[in-house]
């Protein structure tokens, strides 16, 4: 141990330490640790959502949508499934035709945002379709007037597999006045589970069916896609847009569910800030446990000069005293964040297990389990942010002690 260390270490652990100043050395310490865990934490419960929105929801809904701008469908979609096949960056094409309908059973109705009309031979691998029972979907295939519904539709309504249901579709004329809806007398086969509000919003129905209840001449309204990366699809989704012929609308998930995205996002951008500035605050403890001891240890740095201690010397005295500090909080806390961030599904379910109760519902939230998802350039970054606001923070009260003039200082003692 060098010379700087020892006196550095002596000055830090001396005899006449005052107690008050260990206080606020001690809470500059926890300060840091207690910023360093909490942000490597929140920071996995972010990073967790994020890979379940892309893991979960983004593989069960379409990343895009093409459809027609009139109502005869979209022209040669056959042909355009063929043409976009040879691009690499989609994995799987639809074709589709939707609706937004009132469903019926005795007394009570429930609205359906999202009634999928799909065509069996393209859709058999579709995520979403993976979800349903095999006899489920058996039974859908073989009827051509089956329907298949969201739980929470299912349980809303209080049906069954093989229940009769009717499906009212609003009809509006040229001049935009309503008339009598179309009716529909459809079974029910069986029932999906995607979470959360999708739950409550979308069924399937034949493409064909749906098609000659709308009035869709080409038998398909639009098409559905999915990419080997759902990030890419505003872009993509433009350029495939611009690629038709007829004119037609493009959407994307970001459209319908991107709100989900950028939550997580601003919550992260807000998380990172505060929490930063909360490790800032500790590291500002640090400047006044130093000015302290450099009061306190006036007559001591007054020595030193006399022996012939040069000011970088004193400099470099205070500034690995305070370092320390911010050295052993950043320790402690990220070591802290990353065991509780690896852990962190496991001690939520234990917890809900212990209070019977949970942390988030699986009616609401497209998941019911607290996700975490450790990165380790942010826990990097973390303890780098801690350590340089704590190497910063000794600057002033290792300059303040150079100041001391050894005369007055040993005069005074």
């Amino acid at each position: 141990m060098n010379l700087v260390a020892q006196l550095a270490w002596r000055f830090r652990s001396g005899k006449r330490q005052n107690g008050f100043i260990s206080f606020v050395s001690a809470s500059s310490t926890f300060g840091i640790a207690l910023g360093c865990l909490v942000l490597i934490l929140l920071l996995s419960v972010m990073n967790g959502f994020e890979r379940e929105l892309k893991d979960k929801l983004l593989s069960v809904i379409p990343h895009g949508e093409i459809y027609a701008y009139d109502s005869g469908g979209l022209v040669d979609w056959q042909g355009e499934i063929k043409r976009l096949k040879n691009d690499k960056r989609i994995i799987d094409i639809e074709p589709y035709t939707k609706a937004s309908v009132l469903l019926q059973k005795g007394n009570q109705m429930k609205a359906i945002p999202q009634l999928v009309g799909l065509d069996t031979h393209f859709s058999a691998q579709n995520s979403v379709i993976q979800r349903i029972e095999r006899s489920s979907w058996q039974r859908f295939v073989e009827d051509p007037n089956a329907l298949i519904l969201g739980r929470a539709i299912m349980e809303k309504l209080d049906l069954k597999v093989g229940d009769k249901v009717q499906l009212l579709l609003p009809q509006i004329s040229d001049d935009m006045s309503f008339q009598a809806p179309k009716n529909l007398w459809l079974n029910v086969a069986g029932e999906v589970s995607i979470g959360g509000e999708l739950d409550a919003q979308i069924g399937f129905m034949h493409m064909q069916r749906a098609a000659e209840t709308l009035g869709t001449a080409s038998g398909a309204q639009g098409l559905r896609f999915r990419f080997d990366d759902a990030f890419i699809a505003p872009e993509v989704m433009r350029q495939i847009g611009y690629s038709f012929a007829q004119h037609v609308y493009m959407s994307d998930w970001t459209r319908t569910q991107g709100h989900l995205y950028q939550d997580i996002q601003l919550v992260r951008t807000v998380v990172y800030i505060a929490l930063s500035l909360v490790i800032a605050v500790a590291c500002f403890n640090i400047i006044s446990t130093l000015v302290m001891a450099v009061n306190e240890k006036q007559a001591e740095i007054a020595m030193l000069k006399t022996l012939g201690a040069r000011d970088s010397m004193i400099i470099k005295i205070f500034v690995l005293q305070g370092a320390v500090n911010g050295l052993i909080g950043t320790t402690v806390g990220v070591a802290l964040g990353v065991l509780l961030a690896l852990n962190l599904t496991a001690i939520a379910q234990f917890i809900e297990n212990l209070t019977g109760s949970k942390f988030l519902s699986g009616d609401v939230y497209f998941i019911n389990f607290l996700p975490s998802e450790l990165a380790w350039q942010e826990v990097a970054m973390t303890a780098a942010i801690a350590i340089l606001l704590s190497l910063l923070a000794t600057i002033y009260p290792a300059i303040k002690a150079t100041k001391i003039n050894p005369a007055v200082a040993l005069g005074q003692h």
